[in-house]
């Protein structure tokens, strides 16, 4: 079997070059990879080593010795552990199995001194390093060899394409700091200069699934973005009108890197567990309401004589999105298997429930307008204050979308009071710009966009956790599946809610446990009141949105959410 390989090399003229690829290379390792790192004594493989170590640990005076005599050292960094072997000692497989090599690097990064001496055990897939010294050129040159083999060659490319945009940019001496990633298989890095910061934001083209439904894969269907080119257009079009997206500094688009402005920490909850900060999410609704009034148009430019279509959010886009409950949150709730006919009935319930919302009042929908996503930019004004993130699957769809992703935040908690005033001061403002606007036909868009999004949630919750082992989104999955419950007490959603009752059980415990912050958020403020000119509004709109909630489940108890996880 051919194996794909991608060799780089490179010279580095001093022990401080040796630091910044040992930076650039932390920043590529992950959990389960192995750098074979070969060379003669005294080449500076200990030192690549350490300067790797050392990044990951983001402690530049950690001490790392040479496992020259212990063979193996282990170490417990932050985002994963790491192996360090030194192999120079060892003469036979039977030694290194002595040694506990395959138990220490089961979900480890190992980095391999002689990797040679392990044989076999070394896995195909690997990033060889090979160091040589350049005595010609002076006493600390070295010319270095990176070999990708198998999934590494992609990899090492990409590594490579980090490398040129930041030398091309100024921010090649930069100190680079991970950030926790989301969701979503995109990465980020906040690099550290002389005078301010910026994100290094690296979404490399998807690898779609296999084809499901009439020759397109999910993502096809779902309208994910494939590439970053959706959020050059977006961010160029948000802030060509007056919005807070980050400006885009410098750009690899064929290897989907990104320099963009860095909008900070500060978002729009704050506390442990955190809670909804009402003056910034009223200013979220202002953005909205600022954003639904333009006439936006249906393609933005990419480049000169280069445009970006916004897809269609249409009906077969939020069946497929509505179906990942049957296919991922019921098996995670081991309920019995939905057959073709239920199957059947439940795309033909939602078709129904949709025309309405697809019928008008189609704007941009940013998609993932949520707490995660919006940034507080204290320093801005009006609609400003708001800094825009994860916008590339954005579609043109219902206004009420976004407003329902807001107001039913899957990863804290809106309160009903909360949820009625924030919808309220959306209608009101929609009707000063078009008197034209009916709060009636809006709430009873907004809690169907808000019934298909919670479905849709619960489907990925449970697909991130079985299929991507990423368990810490469970905990959301009572809050989402009590938003759910509160919607489908609408009349419009009656038909819907018999098929819910029948078919879909609800989270093992109602319990909501804290969460952890996704970025550090900033203090707590009060409450704003309703203002005078709110009030006929909110009557109208409380009475929409309350019709049968007497009967509706009853909320998580605030008081389970103080300390408490939910069972996994």
């Amino acid at each position: 079997m051919n194996v794909p390989h991608k060799t780089w090399e490179i010279v580095i003229p001093s022990e401080i070059a040796t630091r910044e690829l040992a930076r650039d290379l932390a920043f590529a390792i992950s959990p389960g990879d192995v750098v074979a790192i070969g060379g003669e004594l005294g080449a500076g493989k200990t030192a690549l080593a350490r300067g790797i170590i050392r990044a990951l640990a983001a402690d530049e005076n950690l001490e790392v010795p040479s496992p020259t005599f212990t063979l193996m050292q282990v170490y417990e960094l932050p985002r994963f552990p790491v192996v360090h072997a030194d192999l120079f000692r060892v003469n036979t497989l039977a030694e290194l199995a002595e040694l506990g090599w395959e138990e220490a690097s089961a979900g480890a990064a190992v980095l391999v001194e002689w990797p040679e001496r392990a044989g076999p055990l070394l896995q195909t897939e690997r990033l060889e390093i090979h160091i040589e010294l350049m005595p010609e050129a002076g006493p600390e040159y070295r010319r270095v060899q990176l070999t990708g083999i198998g999934t590494w060659s992609e990899r090492l490319s990409r590594l490579r394409a980090e490398r040129a945009l930041l030398d091309a940019s100024r921010y090649g001496t930069a100190r680079r700091e991970h950030i926790q990633g989301d969701a979503s298989t995109r990465s980020y890095e906040r690099l550290h200069f002389a005078d301010g910061t910026a994100i290094l934001m690296k979404a490399p083209a998807s690898k779609d699934g296999p084809a499901i439904r009439q020759g397109r894969t999910y993502g096809e269907i779902a309208k994910l973005a494939q590439s970053i080119e959706p959020f050059v257009a977006l961010s160029r079009g948000l802030r060509a009108r007056g919005f807070s997206a980050p400006e885009i500094f410098a750009a690899d688009l064929h290897n989907g890197l990104l320099l963009i402005e860095d909008l900070g920490t500060d978002g729009i909850v704050a506390g442990n567990p955190p809670e909804p900060i009402e003056e910034r999410y009223a200013a979220a609704i202002d953005v909205l309401i600022a954003l639904h009034t333009q006439e936006l148009p249906p393609a933005l430019p990419i480049a000169p004589r280069v445009e970006y279509q916004i897809p269609r959010y249409d009906l077969d886009t939020f069946l497929i999105e509505a179906e990942l409950l049957i296919d991922w949150y019921l098996p995670y709730r081991k309920a019995g298997p939905v057959d073709a006919t239920a199957r059947e009935i439940f795309r033909a319930l939602w078709r129904e429930a949709l025309l309405e919302p697809l019928s008008h009042s189609l704007t941009w929908v940013l998609r993932d307008y949520h707490s995660p996503n919006l940034l507080w930019l204290e320093e801005r004004e009006g609609v400003q204050k708001i800094g825009l993130l994860d916008f590339q699957d954005a579609l043109i769809g219902p206004a009420a979308y976004d407003v329902a992703s807001l107001l039913m935040d899957a990863r804290v908690t809106v309160s009903d009071d909360m949820e009625v005033r924030l919808l309220s001061r959306y209608a009101v403002g929609r009707l000063k710009t078009d008197p034209s606007f009916d709060p009636t036909r809006f709430a009873a868009q907004y809690v169907i966009m808000g019934a298909q999004r919670a479905t849709k949630i619960l489907g990925i919750f449970a697909r991130l956790e079985r299929r991507d082992s990423k368990p810490q989104y469970i905990r959301h999955i009572p809050r989402v599946w009590t938003y759910l419950m509160r919607t489908l007490e609408h009349p419009a959603l009656s038909a819907i809610k018999g098929w819910y009752a029948a078919n879909v059980p609800p989270p093992s415990e109602r319990r909501v446990s804290p969460d952890e912050p996704e970025l550090p958020f900033g203090s707590s403020s009060e409450s704003q009141p309703v203002s005078p000119e709110e009030v006929a509004q909110l009557d109208r709109l409380a009475n929409e949105l309350a019709k049968d909630r007497s009967a509706e489940t009853p909320a998580a108890d605030p008081s389970t959410e103080s300390g408490k996880t939910d069972s996994h």
